[in-house]
């Protein structure tokens, strides 16, 4: 007989078996139970959503996972890992009396619905709704308790209303060092118009100056403004990339396009200002150490000085951490993107210029010109890359060294980043491998300065490689009034910095890796910015009262395109075809006037930068978020001083973009009074991945998982030989298994169940869908433990259970209760099954206090299933909302353990003995034990090592 007529053979035998399809039946019914009884609803502490003063007067607990992106082609196994992760948590939490904050929103702008789009000219809302559609009802599916009343998506127009609010609230910020936080710009314009502050640049007062000059001064100091910046232009998309969407070989993650460095008019979000803040505040956030680590080393924060090199008349300023080394510069360079790389270019090459300098070009500009179109051509990360080759160009002009008055030659070269320091560097080739490699490559002087450790010696002629050692004496650095010889690093670097500063050359500074925040995209499906230009180019924001700034129908919605090579090319974005959105006539308070609107779009980023917000106080059309509300939920206290989200749950590929964004928008939040929380998440935690095997054949092009067979310990795909590697899970791989096709075999709670119990949440696991049964036994057997499979009757009953099942029960309640707490969702799954299997092994009809306590236990982890046997048990209320079993501690406590009683290492008897036993009790115990006693054959005792109370050692004399 098959297996399917066996199954259903069994089905006919017992008609009220635990089943797939009795499972959905449950799954169904208690799904459509809690959306019409509101189970989920958190309650807010003020206003319509107030609901139960009992329950918001409970400690609550804010769990969220990071917001999803709607694929429109839905969900595998492996997305909703922390989904169900943080559904028992917040289940746990709610059954040890907090008032929960659950819920799901969906990041819906991005390129993906606008590549679509582009590709079937169907508007991308219609897609992105349908793809979310489809997501929330997987989901769904799977039990998960959100506040469905609280869900949104980025897309909606009373979402990005506050999302374009935000960003004006920033654009109406400076941060004013002082004080140390951001405070509206009026504040600074009022300093400006008293005199109180001098206007930077111009020797005119505030009231002499233009329009246009006002807003050139105000954009210095903006935390959101317009600058024509060096970006990653993709001529191919017709879109600017940021840093991450660029690959290490400099093209495009999507479509593998060229990406060339090209300035062009974009908006950025002043980042750098809150350097020290995002990097000091991390030590107060409960967040995992490698996270922590990646946002310090992004961030980047060094120790220096800034040093003015004059030159023709003006001067090359270079950030450096070793100004101690300041006699050993014999060269400078220059980022390829270096304003005064152009100005710097003299007509004829400098007599004596040595050929390898000059790259083969009759004069500097032919050759600076030729160099910076090859550098444009790499990306960042190649450029820094430790090319055995180092390339570069000669300027055609000399700087002087402010310490020792030597002309040193200035090149232009690409391992030089403008996003890094002033884009300009000292080069000491001594004493940093790549100016020594560039150095050697370029037949430039190098000097020793610090003293090497080694036997190499001073002349550097004979070396292979540079000396880099913070732990050494200073050589070769004196000069007319100042000396650095003999000193040790620390100490010579205090001291010409203090000399640079009394001459007026330089100054100590700290300088930050992080660079702003690029937040202009040339694409349709994005938050239009809320702004617009007047007829001399200067940036008005809109009012409140206009917002929220829909987007406009267009009928192409592509960007334009142009020739992938083509690197002078410019965006065209769909937005500026349209021309009647585009040119508007508005009265933003001094009377109807003619305005051209900005026709890039923010960045996906910009809607997930504060949506924990909004689940808050989700139909709050008045403002931000209610100040009570955002309070309650996430504000500061005991243990969390900065505020945020309890628990934040999401995959560690976020550890820097995201958190760094959302980070920067709290704290400007917070310092303009909308916000009480200084930071948006308070604990961080990383799930790992559900992976899969991934076959391919000879071509390297995947094949079906499913069609996959083993023999003899190999794969075989249609008879031919494939090979198998663990991986990622995805439709593309052909290794994707839904979760609709589990639930249709085994049940909602089996696949919740299965994922929690495949191993630690935050280590990546390989899925089998094989060892799915496993989970559909234990929740089979839980079910026969209080329904007869026969009648459909409850078989409990009201006596009392014994000892050992009371002892078994009071373990696995105390073990499943501190899992839980730790999200060790995979150890508590193991206590709940020992615990069915102890009562399977019994036998007989179970104590009704058990089988409430095993449910009970059960319903965080399983809660249809628990829902159904709750409800069997004669109980109306919702399992939901119960509490918890507490252990008593009496069954917890082990009866006795077997102590084992060394002599020379060879075991000689082995006690029963109380596990609270002291060390004292326990040595008396082993010593007057008759056994022991044979053993030592009246020899004396040297020593006894005592470990209470499972060994004894004894050491005879």
């Amino acid at each position: 007989m098959s297996e399917t007529n066996t199954a259903a053979a069994s089905e006919v035998a017992a008609p009220h078996r635990y089943t797939a399809a009795m499972a959905e039946q449950i799954e169904a019914r208690w799904q459509d139970f809690w959306d019409a009884e509101g189970t989920y609803e958190a309650p807010n502490p003020t206003g319509d959503l107030a609901g139960d003063p009992e329950l918001v007067a409970r400690p609550k607990k804010f769990i969220m996972d990071m917001f999803p992106y709607p694929s429109g082609t839905g969900l595998h196994v492996g997305h909703p890992l922390g989904y169900i992760a943080t559904d028992v948590f917040a289940r746990y939490q709610r059954m040890t009396g907090h008032n929960v904050l659950h819920t799901l929103g969906f990041d819906a702008f991005g390129l993906p619905a606008e590549q679509h789009a582009v590709q079937t000219g169907e508007h991308p809302r219609v897609t992105t709704e349908a793809a979310i559609g489809n997501m929330t009802s997987q989901l769904r599916r799977l039990g998960l308790g959100h506040d469905k009343r609280r869900s949104f998506a980025t897309i909606d127009p009373d979402y990005y209303k506050w999302t374009q609010w935000i960003f004006l609230q920033i654009f109406n910020s400076w941060y004013d060092d002082e004080v140390d936080r951001a405070r509206p710009i009026a504040e600074l314009v009022a300093q400006f118009e008293s005199g109180e502050r001098a206007v930077p640049g111009h020797a005119r007062a505030w009231h002499e100056l233009t329009a246009v000059e006002r807003a050139d001064v105000l954009g210095g100091f903006r935390l959101a403004y317009a600058s024509d910046a060096p970006v990653n232009w993709c001529p191919g998309l017709g879109t600017v990339l940021a840093n991450e969407e660029v690959t290490s070989d400099g093209r495009s993650e999507r479509g593998n396009f060229p990406v060339f460095k090209a300035k062009l008019r974009q908006w950025n979000m002043r980042i750098t200002a809150y350097a020290d803040r995002l990097l000091n505040d991390l030590d107060a956030l409960d967040w995992p150490d490698a996270i922590k680590l990646q946002q310090r080393n992004w961030i980047g924060r060094s120790e220096g000085a800034r040093v003015d090199f004059p030159v023709d008349g003006d001067a090359i300023t270079v950030f450096t951490t070793r100004q101690d080394t300041l006699f050993g510069a014999t060269y400078m360079v220059l980022a390829p993107e270096h304003p005064l790389v152009e100005k710097f270019t003299p007509a004829a090459w400098p007599e004596g210029t040595h050929d390898v300098w000059t790259g083969g070009h009759a004069t500097p500009a032919e050759a600076v010109a030729a160099y910076r179109a090859q550098a444009a051509s790499k990306s960042d990360v190649e450029r820094q890359a430790e090319a055995k080759d180092k390339t570069g160009v000669f300027t055609g002009v000399y700087a002087t060294n402010p310490v020792s008055g030597e002309q040193v030659p200035v090149f232009v070269a690409d391992y030089v980043l403008m996003g890094y320091g002033t884009g300009a560097i000292m080069a000491v080739p001594a004493h940093d491998t790549r100016d020594f490699a560039f150095a050697r490559a370029f037949e430039l002087p190098m000097r020793c300065v610090v003293e090497p450790s080694d036997d190499r010696g001073t002349d550097t002629s004979t070396w292979e490689d540079a000396f880099a050692s913070y732990d050494a004496r200073l050589v070769n650095s004196s000069g007319d009034d100042v000396s650095l010889d003999g000193l040790g690093v620390v100490e010579a670097k205090a001291r010409i910095t203090e000399w640079l500063e009394r001459r007026g050359i330089g100054r100590g500074t700290v300088n930050f890796r992080l660079r702003d925040w690029l937040f202009s995209r040339q694409r349709y499906w994005g938050e239009p910015f809320p702004i617009v230009y007047d007829e001399d180019g200067v940036a008005h924001p809109l009012p409140e009262s206009m917002l929220p700034l829909e987007l406009p129908e267009v009928e192409d919605y592509s960007p334009r395109t142009f020739d992938p090579d083509d690197a002078d090319s410019r965006p065209e974005t769909p937005l500026s075809r349209n021309e009647e959105w585009v040119d508007v006539t508005l009265d933003l308070g001094d009377g109807p006037k003619r305005y051209r609107r900005e026709t890039n779009t923010m960045p996906n980023w910009a809607g997930s930068c504060w949506y924990e917000l909004r689940y808050l106080d989700p139909h709050n059309s008045e403002r931000l978020v209610d100040p009570e509300i955002e309070r309650y939920w996430m504000g500061p206290r005991a243990g969390q001083p900065h505020g945020g989200v309890d628990l934040y749950v999401g995959g560690a590929e976020h550890a820097v973009l995201h958190l760094l964004y959302a980070r920067f928008w709290s704290k400007v939040l917070f310092d303009l009074g909308h916000v009480s929380s200084a930071e948006p998440f308070h604990k961080l935690f990383n799930q790992g991945m559900i992976q899969a095997y991934v076959y391919r054949d000879s071509r390297g092009i995947a094949v079906a998982a499913t069609e996959v067979e083993e023999r003899d310990g190999a794969w075989f795909h249609q008879g031919e030989r494939v090979s198998r590697l663990l991986g990622k899970m995805g439709k593309s791989l052909k290794n994707a298994v839904t979760p609709d096709e589990i639930c249709a075999e085994y049940g909602a709670d089996t696949l919740r169940l299965y994922e929690m119990a495949m191993g630690p949440l935050d280590v990546s696991r390989p899925w089998d869908t094989r060892a799915v049964v496993g989970q559909y036994r234990l929740l089979q057997r839980l079910w026969r433990n209080v329904v007869d499979e026969n009648t459909g009757e409850v078989t409990v009953v009201d006596t009392e259970a014994d000892v050992d099942t009371l002892r078994a029960l009071h373990r696995a309640i105390d073990g499943v209760r501190h899992d839980l707490e730790g999200m060790r969702f995979n150890t508590a799954i193991a206590k709940v099954t020992e615990l069915n299997n102890h009562l399977t092994k019994v036998g007989g009809p179970v104590s009704r206090p058990v089988a409430e306590a095993l449910v009970l236990l059960v319903a965080p982890l399983a809660p249809h299933i628990a829902e159904e046997l709750w409800r069997r048990l004669g109980h109306t209320d919702s399992v939901v909302h119960q509490d918890l079993p507490v252990a008593d501690p009496a069954y917890v406590v082990d009866e006795a353990v077997t102590c084992v009683v060394q002599i020379k290492g060879k075991v000689r008897a082995r006690l029963e003995v109380s596990p609270s036993i002291s060390d004292e009790d326990l040595e008396k115990a082993a010593l007057a034990d008759d056994r022991v006693i044979a053993a030592l054959e009246g020899a004396g005792i040297r020593k006894v090592i005592v470990r209470a109370p499972k060994l004894v050692n004894i050491v005879p004399a």
